[in-house]
């Protein structure tokens, strides 16, 4: 096991380089600043495509915790230049928040509130504060996590709405994309929510925020966890009803690591021991979306009994780590042996050794999904580094 477990940490490390040598070489956008916004699968940029806040936080949170893991003072450079793109052209001086979408150079073109890209913008200016010890950004952090409170709280049934219009009034089209349902709360944006809080709490150990950490774990385990099926429910109305009958794999398995590391980061023993059955009951659940190739399938949807077959890469990246982190706290050998047979299906069909950085995914019958970008809105390079990182952690 030993040696197995030095060839995984070394092989990531290596393709840790790989990723982050792709976004220093073709994302930086020298023409408008900041990073381009598309670019499809055989390197072409769309020069004029938006630039997202989602894909800008990702961007930075990756070198920063790539630096974090190894001081090189290029991928700090790099951060740098996230951290001060998103500072001056995404945050919204007047209202608080971040916009939602900016053209090419750089001007809002949608400024909405969608409560889970200022979470993302949390978590990587916290990330980032960490890094570089810049203040401002632990100040920037702060003052989002206070936006959302102030805004998005549910202080009737707790939990965070959605979205917003710039001013934080009400919208009718909640949706965080085009595929999710129309409703006041998401089992996404909660997760995420909960990520950006745990990371700010290191920097910040705020007892208000400890607090709304604590509360967000229950929202799990009263509400987000199926009592049925054991997986997570993608969508619900205000009051916690639920609204989706569809198993998200990538999402499961992602929450069951990332809720015990909020348990562990307030250091709550009896939160940290039921997390840690959740946990691992979430990755046994996971497990019956494994391919025999020892990939993660996309969807399940239960009401058609029909499997949503693609294996997207942020998934097959989730189960990384999830299956580590169930193998760590069980010592069930079977989790680690699926971790490692998962990144190998990774390496043969995921990673683009001819042209960089990871494909968007692969269709039931082994094809490259076309039409999906290599560098987008959602195709970013956070949950491929970050299952590097986190496995290099954790054998390390």
């Amino acid at each position: 096991m030993r040696s197995d477990l030095a060839k995984y940490q070394q092989e990531l490390s290596l393709e840790l380089e790989n990723i982050l040598s792709y976004w220093k070489r073709f994302t930086v956008d020298e023409r408008n600043g900041g990073f381009f916004g598309k670019i499809d699968n055989d390197n072409h940029v769309d020069y004029s495509a938006p630039k997202g806040s989602v894909l800008n936080a990702r961007i930075l949170w990756a070198f920063s915790a790539a630096y974090n893991l190894r001081a090189d003072t290029e991928l700090l450079e790099i951060a740098d230049r996230a951290f001060q793109y998103i500072n001056n052209y995404f945050t919204d001086r007047e209202f608080g928040g971040v916009y939602w979408l900016l053209d090419c150079e750089g001007n809002p073109i949608d400024s909405k509130k969608q409560v889970y890209a200022i979470a993302f913008t949390i978590y990587a200016f916290s990330e980032y504060f960490v890094a570089s010890g810049d203040p401002i950004a632990k100040q920037k952090a702060i003052g989002l996590y206070h936006n959302l409170v102030r805004h998005s709280y549910d202080v009737e049934k707790g939990g965070y709405f959605e979205a917003f219009d710039r001013e934080w009034n009400p919208l009718d089209d909640l949706r965080l994309s085009e595929k999710d349902a129309n409703e006041k709360k998401t089992m996404n944006t909660h997760l995420h929510v909960l990520e950006a809080f745990t990371v700010l709490y290191r920097i910040w150990p705020d007892e208000d925020l400890k607090d709304r950490i604590i509360e967000l774990i229950h929202d799990f385990t009263a509400h987000i966890i199926s009592k049925e099926t054991g997986s997570l429910i993608l969508f619900f109305d205000g009051n916690w009803e639920a609204r989706s009958n569809i198993i998200s794999y990538g999402h499961d398995i992602e929450a069951a690591w990332l809720l015990l590391e909020a348990a562990e980061a307030v250091a709550d023993q009896d939160l940290i021991d039921l997390v840690k059955s959740i946990s691992v009951k979430m990755a046994e659940v996971a497990k019956n979306g494994l391919d025999a190739d020892g990939s993660l399938w996309y969807e399940y949807e239960v009401s058609k009994n029909h499997f949503i077959k693609e294996k997207h890469w942020w998934v097959q990246a989730e189960a990384m780590v999830g299956f580590f982190n169930a193998w760590q706290v069980s010592g069930d050998q079977d989790f680690l042996k699926i971790s490692m047979k998962n990144w190998s299906f990774v390496k043969d069909k995921i990673i683009d050794w001819d042209n960089g950085e990871w494909l968007w995914g692969i269709t039931g019958t082994g094809e490259v999904m076309q039409g999906e970008d290599k560098v987008g809105l959602w195709k970013c390079p956070y949950h491929n580094s970050r299952a590097c990182i986190e496995i290099i952690r954790r054998i390390g």
